[in-house]
């Protein structure tokens, strides 16, 4: 057993075993056992076949023919034959997984069917009682019984497909009655038995690793074994962990991984075919704590406008399709980034070294040569493979100061790149607003800059600058992105499209209709980037904004990858894709193997061939990725912002409400970027009544409003860690913030 003791001894909130208490198993139906073995049968059975798969015997023939002759009434199975029965085609049943709520009840997600059962518009309900000993993740095969009136199915599970997990993250805790692991994740509504004797030296709250035990088919409580004792709550590598486990993210590589990056040789040089661009004023712009830098970018101001050289770390050179680190980089998908650490996609030998484009280093690079005319409109593209040597590393804040500030003293340290930098500045204007008059939209939500002490701990949380400079990145990266789309559509090759479909026109319809209600004169309702971006001007520096931009954006559908080009609904783009990062995407990767093929240019390292992907199966399976690296990236913000918080109980903060439903009222801190709630209960004086389409409450009796985009002033009353929630009540009239 691995044991691991962070140096943080910060203490935790010990977890309530009497909250994570089940109910009791549900009785199991012969029918639903039939049902089940024709399912995975496929073919026609006869009673023997029945009777052996379910392990009856002759004595309960008599239940089992009985069962049939039930589900031949339901029209759920039908006789092939004399003897032999099957289901019927479009019997209601679905293999999905189980997304449990902490309550007990759950929801079948990502529905299938092989026996053409009816399409379903909802995630189908599934009651405690209903369960069958399912747990969070499982894999399972479900029956509906019946449609509500809300087109919400309703299903039982009548078999275990596939556990979703062996292993889980938890408190332990030692009482009178033995050991017990709690699950961090409340969606694990039973607790954990491990033998006490083995685990004397276990601090109390402290979080392990268990492994459960699968012969065990308890319901509220199962045995386990621990297998990692990770620490305190309290550290950020622990939380880390704990995102981890929840999200079952890779974040060791393979034995194979390592042998072929220790292979891999530090010797940079030139090679036929790889254009010499050393002499290309290359540079890197990046946030202060980067690590690797994947990008270099040269402006040169030609006669006609200018010439921009958007040089990409070439990760297609080390790593070779079908190599071990090419399957790890790909069950990855993506780098995830949490403050002070991260997971990367590819070995720190590749995205910190050989494929990060220090300064003054030969690095090997995928380059985008664009020629623009002084408008901004792309007149000439080129790809090549390249070798470059980049000049210097700029910090955002660096640029800035140089091109904004006009800081003298910066300026007079870096005096050989403030031409190419007036130059970059230059062109990134005019690409902005050539994108701006297509109308690409720029939403504008503040995110939360996180900053750690050395042992992990929050020193601050407060608003990321976002400058100019990183505008001249953006608008650089996007230009090269389209323009490898671009040449791609133009050559008909097969390739990954970074898509983003319209949004639904109801959701739409929706928004403009509560937007009335915040006094925004909207212009006639269209399904286009040019009104949604109108609609942001309208609210842009006003208290509105922040509100608008996020009722917005929830109109709109996810960003995913694709081999069917619809085009970039926020970007205004018809052709997008991602050229610009693969050292942490490995959509990119592909793409850069792709240009590879395109200039007919050979790698001498095994990547001549196409890797075998069905480009459709891999966009969706890349696309989930992106959306789990995300939502860990999210979440492990919010535990590190809750820790915060705890020591700011009782303290008052501006806020404005984000969200408002019959039993809570929503809010995020102005100045630290927190959520919270208040519950409607606890609000005093008087009843308020939910107006869902107004996205408000209002007084009964006095007619106070809380509506969505208000400002107020709250005051914390606690956090609940357990259940993610950092809960407020509201200040006194006296003290809220005007509206």
């Amino acid at each position: 057993m691995a044991r691991k003791r962070p140096i943080n001894k910060a203490g935790s909130q010990r977890p309530r075993l009497k909250e994570r208490r089940l109910s009791p198993e549900s009785p199991v139906s012969i029918e639903n056992d039939i049902l089940a073995f024709l399912y995975q049968h496929g073919a026609p059975a006869a009673i023997t076949e029945l009777m052996a798969g379910l392990a009856h015997g002759q004595a309960e023939k008599n239940d089992l023919e009985t069962a049939i002759e039930s589900l031949i009434a339901d029209k759920l199975v039908k006789k092939s034959g004399k003897r032999e029965y099957s289901l019927c085609k479009h019997a209601p049943l679905y293999e999905a997984v189980l997304e449990q709520n902490p309550r007990g009840f759950g929801f079948g997600a990502h529905c299938t069917s092989t026996v053409d059962a009816p399409a379903l518009k909802r995630d189908p309900f599934i009651s405690a009682s209903r369960m069958r000993l399912a747990r969070q993740g499982d894999r399972i095969l479900i029956r509906v019984h019946r449609t509500r009136s809300d087109e919400r199915p309703e299903a039982s599970v009548i078999k275990i497909l596939a556990r979703g997990t062996k292993r889980l993250a938890g408190f332990f805790i030692r009482d009178r009655t033995g050991c017990h692991i709690v699950p961090e994740d409340i969606r694990f509504p039973f607790t954990v038995s491990v033998d006490a004797g083995k685990y004397t030296d276990v601090g109390d709250g402290e979080v392990v690793i268990v492994r459960i035990d699968e012969s065990d088919q308890s319901y509220g409580n199962v045995r386990g074994e621990i297998l990692e004792i990770l620490g305190p709550a309290d550290n950020i590598d622990v939380q880390m962990r704990l995102v981890i486990e929840k999200y079952k993210i890779p974040y060791e590589f393979s034995e194979k991984t390592g042998k072929e990056t220790a292979a891999l040789t530090d010797e940079i040089t030139p090679e036929p075919g790889r254009e010499d661009l050393r002499d290309i004023l290359h540079m890197t712009i990046d946030g202060e704590t980067a690590q690797d830098f994947d990008d270099a970018i040269a402006v040169i101001k030609t006669k006609s406008g200018f010439r921009l050289y958007v040089s990409i770390a070439d990760v297609s050179h080390f790593v070779p399709a079908e190599s071990a680190i090419d399957h790890d980089a790909y069950e990855r998908g993506t780098s995830i980034y949490f403050p002070g650490r991260v997971i990367p996609m590819l070995p720190e030998k590749l995205s910190n070294n050989l494929c990060s484009l220090v300064p003054d280093q030969d690095r090997l690079t995928l380059t985008a040569i664009l020629n623009f005319d002084r408008q901004g409109t792309l007149k000439e593209k080129r790809l090549a493979r390249s070798i470059i040597r980049s000049r210097q590393r700029f910090t955002y804040t660096t640029v800035r100061k140089i091109l904004v500030d006009q800081d003298k003293e910066t300026r007079n340290a870096f005096k050989p790149f403030l031409t190419p930098l007036k130059w970059a500045g230059e062109l990134a204007r005019a690409l902005h607003q050539k994108r701006r008059d297509r109308g690409a939209l720029g939403f504008t939500l503040p995110e939360a800059d996180i900053e750690l002490e050395e042992d992990g701990r929050i020193r601050s949380i407060r608003r990321a600058e976002h400058n100019f400079a990183h505008q001249v990145i953006e608008e650089f990266m996007l230009a090269a992105n389209e323009a490898v789309a671009a040449t791609f559509t133009e050559q008909q090759r097969a390739i990954l499209y970074r898509i983003h479909e319209l949004p639904a026109p109801d959701k739409v319809e929706e928004f403009s209709i509560f937007a009335k209600t915040l006094g925004l004169q909207l212009p006639k309702v269209e399904n286009s980037p040019h009104w949604f971006a109108r609609v942001l001007d309208l609210c842009s520096g006003s208290p509105k904004e922040y509100i608008v931009n996020n009722l917005l954006l929830r109109t709109m559908q996810q960003a995913r990858y694709s081999p069917d080009n619809v085009g970039h609904f926020g970007l205004a783009a018809t052709d997008y894709t991602h050229f610009t990062s693969p050292i942490r995407r490995y959509p990119d990767l592909m793409v850069h193997r792709e240009v590879c093929r395109l200039i007919k240019l050979q790698h001498d390292k095994g990547t001549s061939h196409r890797k075998h992907f069905n480009l459709k199966e891999a966009g969706d399976f890349l696309s989930s990725r992106e959306r789990i690296a995300i939502s860990a990236e999210r979440e492990m913000t919010d535990r590190l912002k809750m820790i915060f918080m705890e020591k700011h109980i009782g303290e008052t903060f501006d806020a404005v409400i984000s969200g408002v439903t019959d039993s809570l009222l929503f809010f995020e801190l102005l100045q630290l970027f927190v959520n919270g709630a208040v519950a409607v209960e606890d609000m005093e004086g008087e009843h308020f009544f939910h107006e869902p389409r107004q996205h408000r409450l209002t007084g009964e009796i006095s007619r106070k409003v809380y509506q969505i985009g208000n400002l107020v002033r709250v005051i914390l009353v606690d956090v609940d860690r357990s259940r993610k929630r950092i809960n407020f009540k509201l200040a006194s009239d006296k003290e809220e913030i005007p509206g």
